[in-house]
């Protein structure tokens, strides 16, 4: 069921490594199309020929290939182009766009942990993205517990997931930051126990979004 003549919805899935984003993604768009919405999923960086093009450069390599500006200004151009050419599209015919990550990691990552302060990265991002914030950031979140024993198995991961265990800490930090910033748009959503729980839980958060 396409919402004509409205726009559609957004709504990102944000978190560390290995929080469950992607499986989540997944059963919700499921959950989202049995009540006859007509769901877009999508990633970032990524999600448009363009942004792909760009993830290959952010994501393979050394950690050292690039600085931590030039880093947040690839992921901003990236994200630019996929609102141009996927998001925006799409919310303006009226369907739900769900993107495994957008402008939340930015923030959390490059941000807070990577050190360049969230305000700066979202000002790097405002000339790209305009007003196309996510309707609302669901960010899955692991007790501290879990979270280092996450953080601990990242070798094999990409150039920022095989960061250490302080820097994705710091990324969890700066999430709850936004989310005590923003409570409206970021919600901090647990992601232990069932993969099914999780997904219950995430249609709670959106259940005032829902037509």
């Amino acid at each position: 069921m396409t919402a004509k003549g409205n726009r559609g919805r957004f709504i990102s899935l944000e978190g560390g490594e290995g929080a469950g984003k992607s499986t989540q993604v997944k059963a919700l768009a499921m959950a989202l199309r049995e009540r006859g919405l007509e769901v877009i999923e999508t990633r970032e960086p990524g999600g448009s020929e363009g942004a792909e093009l760009i993830r290959g450069l952010l994501l393979d390599g050394p950690e050292e290939r690039w600085g931590a500006e030039a880093e947040a200004l690839l992921f901003a151009a990236a994200r630019s182009d996929h609102v141009e050419k996927t998001i925006r599209p799409a919310l303006e015919a009226g369907r739900w766009i769900l993107s495994d990550r957008f402008i939340d990691s930015s923030l959390a990552y490059q941000g807070g942990a990577g050190g360049l302060g969230i305000e700066a990265v979202r000002e790097i991002n405002a000339f790209g993205i305009g007003d196309d914030f996510p309707d609302r950031s669901l960010v899955l979140v692991l007790d501290e517990g879990a979270e280092r024993a996450r953080a601990r198995d990242t070798s094999g991961s990409d150039r920022i997931g095989g960061r250490d265990a302080a820097y994705h800490h710091k990324v969890e930090l700066a999430f709850r930051l936004i989310a005590a910033e923003e409570p409206e748009r970021v919600k901090l959503i647990d992601a232990s126990g069932e993969p099914a729980d999780v997904t219950r839980r995430l249609l709670d958060a959106i259940q005032d979004l829902l037509p």
